[in-house]
């Protein structure tokens, strides 16, 4: 009867075994795996300032899109009635839901509170929030967007931002009378000037090549990345050797703030 006997051999290394390509593609402990490469789902916390879009009315609630795992939920008691209105909500209140916010609208809101399934509870009760009206929404990395005290600023440059901690960034002209604008479901829609989508489309381009070089997002840098834009045309932003020069004199301004 033949027997096959195996004799031990030295192996090489497993990095000698691998061509440089397969090397990259290993994971060592430490390493972050996601399905998504690139970009991160927003995980809620209380207090965070949102912006989101209306994906369903259901009853006596809203379901919100907010860049997290599940959907977010605004109840019809967590927002303010049209005018601010003080009162128990009736059922001609929910009848008139979709008169309110419908499929597809953007929203500012606030986080009311996280279930245990990582599912976020919305509200709008204060007059800041309400339905957007005109402007540019940019989708970033939530890890991009620093946390500050207030994530609603109004630029010299004649434009607004909300810095939505789930990675969500709307644009907005500024509005002359803020008391009309603030919050409700009245949105805007008059023509925007010239000028006005100008200065939104280069923030907007300003807001791309900062996330592209991995740098964080908040008022004094996206204004310094703005005014470094100034001598270039607004399509020239986005070019691989602008984008680089804008940021790195962004990045020297914000050092030199620092030190």
């Amino acid at each position: 009867m033949a027997m096959e006997m195996r004799l031990p051999v030295a192996r090489k290394p497993l990095s000698e075994r691998l061509g440089r390509d397969t090397k990259k593609h290993l994971v060592v402990p430490g390493d972050t795996i996601t399905t998504d490469t690139g970009f991160m789902r927003y995980i809620g916390e209380v207090g965070d300032i949102v912006v989101g879009r209306i994906t369903e009315v259901q009853q006596k609630r809203w379901k919100v899109e907010t860049n997290s795992r599940l959907d977010s939920v605004l109840l019809l008691s967590s927002m303010n009635l049209p005018g601010g209105e003080l009162r128990r909500r009736s059922a001609e209140d929910e009848l008139a839901m979709r008169g309110f916010l419908q499929e597809g609208d953007l929203i500012s809101a606030e986080v009311q509170a996280v279930f245990s399934d990582g599912a976020v509870s919305l509200h709008t009760r204060s007059l800041k929030y309400g339905k957007l009206g005109q402007g540019v929404l940019v989708q970033v990395s939530p890890s991009l967007v620093k946390r500050q005290k207030t994530h609603f600023h109004d630029l010299p440059c004649g434009a607004s931002v909300i810095l939505g901690n789930n990675g969500f960034l709307w644009i907005y002209p500024t509005p002359e009378h803020k008391e009309e604008e603030a919050g409700g479901f009245t949105a805007n829609l008059e023509p925007v000037s010239l000028a006005d989508r100008e200065v939104i489309s280069r923030l907007r381009n300003c807001i791309v090549s900062l996330v592209t070089q991995r740098m964080m997002l908040y008022d004094t840098s996206i204004l310094y990345c703005y005014e470094a834009s100034l001598p270039h045309q607004i399509k020239d932003i986005l070019k691989p050797e602008i984008m680089e020069e804008i940021v790195m004199e962004t990045r020297q301004r914000l050092l030199e703030q620092e030190g």
